[in-house]
């Protein structure tokens, strides 16, 4: 892949999780105010690399809405995607089992051959009261996930002021790279 590379990115999550306001972080570099999605927003973002392993990739990111009618429809963004973004929001202890529920969901829903990267960002880790990384971690299954031989990493992020966002489109880059390699996939 190289610095004209493009990547397809499906970004999913329950509602208020934060996705639109990490995607306008990502594309303007600012914190943006938003309103809960009605349908999705696509935007194509190229993110300052951290360790230079993304640097001059562009991202077409799809950002889905979360809410309960448009779970269905998250499957159906996959089919052209080389990756997840699955955001959660640190803060919601009560929404956690749901977010859980939703993301093992996506999973079982692809080919068992083909299963997408999956990089799962615990958003809103600058609030009080957030989980820490390990409790997201067992709260979304991701050791387990993990253990199945799915490609799956959870990075701590924040929205409002970017925190964690080029390590994880590093992160979500180089799993995408080494996914392609393995399935011996060009697109």
């Amino acid at each position: 892949m190289g610095g004209s590379s493009s990547l397809q990115v499906v970004m999913v999550g329950l509602e208020g999780t934060g996705k639109t306001t990490l995607l306008y972080r990502l594309k303007f570099g600012q914190y943006t105010s938003s309103i809960p999605t009605i349908g999705f927003n696509r935007e194509t973002v190229v993110v300052p690399s951290v360790e230079g392993k993304s640097k001059g990739v562009s991202f077409v990111i799809w950002d889905i809405g979360g809410k309960d009618n448009m779970r269905p429809l998250w499957k159906s963004y996959l089919r052209s995607a080389d990756g997840i973004l699955f955001v959660v929001d640190s803060s919601d202890h009560e929404g956690a089992e749901e977010a859980r529920m939703e993301l093992h969901r996506l999973v079982r829903t692809q080919s068992p051959h083909s299963v997408l990267p999956t990089v799962v960002l615990a958003n809103k880790q600058d609030l009080p009261g957030a989980m820490s990384l390990q409790d997201v971690a067992a709260a979304m299954g991701v050791p387990e996930l993990q253990a199945a031989s799915q490609p799956c990493r959870l990075m701590p992020t924040c929205a409002v002021t970017g925190e964690g966002l080029p390590e994880a489109m590093d992160t979500m880059y180089e799993m995408v790279t080494k996914w392609k390699k393995s399935k011996g996939k060009s697109r």
